[in-house]
């Protein structure tokens, strides 16, 4: 077993969980605090008095900002290198016309 995971007691929408990582105290405190916001967001517009289903439904929002986000990142990323095959192309035919 891995000895340096750290203990951290963190609350997310009343209640108190023990997360227990590798992962920077700090970085799992706002993770925790992110779903905890989300999960009061729903609570605030909903009628919702169901917490697996508040959880549920953060959950779902969370994801549906994760794979959006995936897929902009996908799309930056062909766009980047689409513009640095075609700076490439540039130089190259720089280069063969001063030779």
């Amino acid at each position: 077993m891995c000895s340096d995971k750290k203990v951290i007691k963190v609350r997310i929408y009343g209640a108190e969980y023990t997360i227990r990582g590798a992962a920077d105290e700090k970085y799992i405190k706002n993770v925790a605090e992110y779903v905890n916001q989300k999960m009061m967001e729903i609570d605030r517009n909903t009628r919702i008095d169901s917490s697996l289903k508040v959880a549920i439904l953060a959950s779902l929002n969370i994801t549906d900002e994760l794979l959006k986000l995936k897929e902009e990142n996908e799309k930056i990323r062909t766009e980047l290198k689409d513009k640095i095959e075609q700076i490439n192309r540039l130089i190259d035919r720089k280069i063969l016309s001063k030779s």
